[in-house]
C-alpha cells in the first residue's frame, strides 16, 4: 500500500466535529466537477490512491476515471463497502428483503433476484454476501482496486453479533473474485485483530482511528499502543487529526512514531492542505 492515501469524507458532507463545516462541504461538492478538481490536485501532489465509499455519487467519479484512464495510468481505488445510508434508506422504502434485492447485480435482473431470494430461503449467507459485494463493486469495473475494505458500520456490527465467519466470507470473496487484498475498517482495532486471528486471518489490513487524544478509538489507548508496536497487522491510520482537534504536526508526529502504521488516509479540500499534509507525512516518515 502507498504511504499516503486520499479519503472522501469531505466530498459527502462528513465531519465528526462540525455540522456547519459538513454542510458547507456538501454544498461545495454538489457537482462532480468539484470533486474531480480536488482529486486532480491530489494527483498532482503525487497521491495515487483514492480510498472511497461506495456512495451513489462515486459512480460518476468512476465513470470519469474510466473515460480518462490515459491521464491517470497509475491511479488506484480502495473501495469501502457498504455505504450504510443507501441501504438504510432503501430498507425504509422497500423493506429489508426489497432493499437487498434492489442492490443485487442487474445484468440478469430476474436471475439475480431469484438467486438472492433463494439464498435467503436457504440461509445461504455466503451466496448472498458474494452477490452484494458484486453489486457494490460494479461501479469500479475496469479500474484498479488492489485493496477492498469492509466499512466499519458492517465490521463492528458483525463483531457485536459475534458472526466471525462473515469476515472469512468477505476475505475469500475479495481474494478469489477480485484478486485483491481484503481490508477491514473498525472503531475497535484490538478486538478486531483478535477476532481475525481466531478464524485464521493473519497479518490483516486494518484501518482504524489512530490519534494522540484517543478520538473514537474504542478499546483504550494502551491496547492500541500494544497493537501498533506488535506488527501483527498492516495498519491504516484514519482520523489522525481527530477531526481538527490536533495541530497537523503534533498529530502526524504521533502517528509516524509507530513504524507498523503502513499508511495514513486523510481528506482535504484544497491543494495547499493536500500538499502540506503529504509533505509533512513524508518528512516525519524519513526522520
Amino acid at each position: 500500500m502507498d504511504r499516503v492515501l486520499f479519503g472522501d469524507n469531505q466530498f459527502f458532507g462528513v465531519n465528526h466535529m462540525s455540522e456547519e463545516k459538513a454542510r458547507s462541504q456538501a454544498m461545495r461538492f454538489q457537482e462532480i466537477s468539484a470533486v474531480i478538481e480536488v482529486l486532480d490536485d491530489a494527483y498532482a501532489e503525487g497521491i495515487r490512491t483514492f480510498m472511497c465509499t461506495t456512495h451513489e455519487r462515486m459512480t460518476e467519479v468512476c465513470d470519469y476515471f474510466r473515460t480518462h484512464q490515459e491521464k491517470y495510468p497509475d491511479y488506484q481505488f480502495y473501495p469501502c463497502m457498504p455505504y450504510a445510508h443507501k441501504y438504510a434508506n432503501a430498507a425504509a422504502e422497500l423493506g429489508v428483503l426489497g432493499a437487498v434485492r434492489s442492490f443485487l447485480p442487474t445484468d440478469d435482473a430476474f436471475g439475480a433476484l431469484l438467486k438472492g431470494g433463494m439464498s435467503l430461503a436457504r440461509k445461504d449467507v455466503e451466496g448472498l454476501v458474494n452477490l452484494l459485494i458484486e453489486a457494490e463493486m460494479k461501479m469500479f469495473a475496469g479500474l484498479t482496486t488492489p485493496v477492498i475494505f469492509l466499512q466499519n458500520v458492517a465490521t463492528d456490527f458483525l463483531l457485536g453479533l459475534g458472526f466471525d465467519e462473515a469476515f472469512r466470507m468477505f476475505d475469500t470473496c475479495v481474494r478469489e473474485r477480485y484478486q485483491a487484498e481484503p481490508g477491514f475498517i473498525t472503531m475497535n482495532a484490538p478486538l478486531l485483530l483478535r477476532t481475525l486471528e481466531k478464524i485464521g486471518i493473519r497479518n490483516p489490513i486494518i484501518c482504524a482511528n489512530i490519534n494522540k487524544i484517543g478520538f473514537r478509538m474504542c478499546g483504550g489507548m494502551d491496547a492500541y499502543a500494544e497493537l501498533m508496536s506488535q506488527g501483527k497487522c498492516r495498519l491504516v491510520a484514519m482520523s489522525v487529526f481527530a477531526s481538527g482537534a490536533l495541530p497537523p504536526r503534533e498529530a502526524l508526529e504521533y502517528v509516524c512514531h509507530y513504524p507498523h502504521i503502513e499508511s495514513i488516509v486523510f481528506g482535504a479540500s484544497s491543494r495547499r492542505n493536500i500538499a502540506q499534509t503529504k509533505q509533512l507525512i513524508e518528512q516525519l516518515t524519513a526522520a
